[in-house]
């Protein structure tokens, strides 16, 4: 393995400019600086990350914990990519880390990138509680916010979407084009996304003097066949319903594939909406509604207020997002509509 000392004889200059060139820090030329990037590119040589970060006050690297379970579709897909986007635009490096299985495991990967010293921390929890965050974060002097979750000592510290009221309002707009019988497919029910958005449901169909028929509430488990067994078991116990509400697109068209290999025509007999408007929904036949997240505008504000908190500068109050329902083919009017 290379030295900074080899480095420092190929491009003829003293150890102490090769550190300076790769620091930041002290006066050096352009061309002294090419040479160098030159002698460490002929010398593979590779700076020892942590030790650096050591010696310098700060990294330029922002760490993210996400929990493995959480890395497939495309809601996460668009999280990662703009993090790293807004990140390079910043000048900075993203570095993802595991957050596995249970909050203990969370915890050490929020440690792990404490360690690497890591200028800032975001953390998208699926098993930490409230409280162990908000003391996570009074504890640690690098700035840390949390996506997706709501706290309550450190407000400034979150970035969430009102997946409640997102849910309130498909539902409500169902209930509007003439759907009494609405079907609900829940997402993983340790998740605190799926149970704002089964209570949104609930909560609409209320408002709308309408009592929630715990035979129309299926779980799912976020997968295309959770949907499609969540309708199978529907038309199993033969309940009657004009609509399905899926806390997904993939289990919203799992549900369609289902009802369709059962006959059922969408959006004729019955309508569906998803949740996260992946990039095929529009290009479904039926064309899926769906509701729209803004995933990428919350990590722009994720990332603008770390730096913020980092840099100084205006640090917004404002931490909570609203969805959008896009309306496409995937919904017909109900039999009520008339009445």
């Amino acid at each position: 393995m290379s030295t900074m000392q080899e480095v420092a004889k190929i491009a003829g200059v003293s150890k102490a400019t090769v550190s300076r060139v790769l620091t930041g820090k002290g006066y050096v030329s352009d061309a002294t600086r090419d040479q160098v990037f030159k002698a460490i590119e002929q010398a593979g040589y590779r700076p020892n990350l942590l030790a650096r970060n050591l010696a310098s006050s700060k990294s330029q690297c922002i760490g993210m914990v996400v929990t493995n379970t959480l890395y497939n579709g495309s809601y996460f897909s668009e999280l990662l990519a703009q993090a790293a986007k807004k990140l390079e635009d910043n000048g900075r490096q993203l570095i993802l880390v595991d957050g596995k299985h249970n909050a203990g495991e969370e915890q050490q990967a929020i440690q792990f990138l404490l360690g690497l010293r890591c200028d800032a921390i975001i953390i998208y929890p699926r098993f930490l509680t409230i409280a162990a965050m908000d003391e996570i974060i009074g504890q640690h002097k690098q700035p840390i916010m949390v996506v997706n979750r709501r706290l309550r000592v450190h407000q400034s510290h979150c970035i969430c979407c009102d997946h409640q009221e997102a849910s309130r309002n498909a539902t409500r707009h169902l209930l509007e084009r003439g759907h009494r019988e609405i079907a609900f497919i829940t997402g993983s029910l340790d998740s605190p996304t799926a149970i704002e958005r089964l209570s949104g449901y609930k909560e609409a169909l209320k408002q709308h003097g309408i009592a929630p028929d715990e035979r129309l509430i299926v779980q799912g488990k976020w997968t295309p066949a959770s949907g499609a067994a969540a309708v199978a078991s529907l038309l199993g116990a033969d309940v009657r319903f004009s609509a399905v509400l899926a806390s997904n697109d993939e289990m919203a068209i799992g549900a369609i594939k289902q009802l369709t290999l059962a006959g059922i025509a969408v959006p004729a007999q019955v309508s569906v909406i998803g949740f996260d408007d992946i990039p095929t929904a529009a290009w479904l036949s039926p064309a899926l509604s769906s509701v729209k997240d803004p995933v990428s505008g919350m990590m722009n504000e994720v990332i603008d207020r770390l730096i913020a908190m980092l840099d100084g500068g205006y640090l917004s109050q404002d931490n909570l997002f609203t969805s959008t329902l896009q309306i496409r083919d995937s919904v017909a009017e109900g039999p009520y509509r008339q009445q």
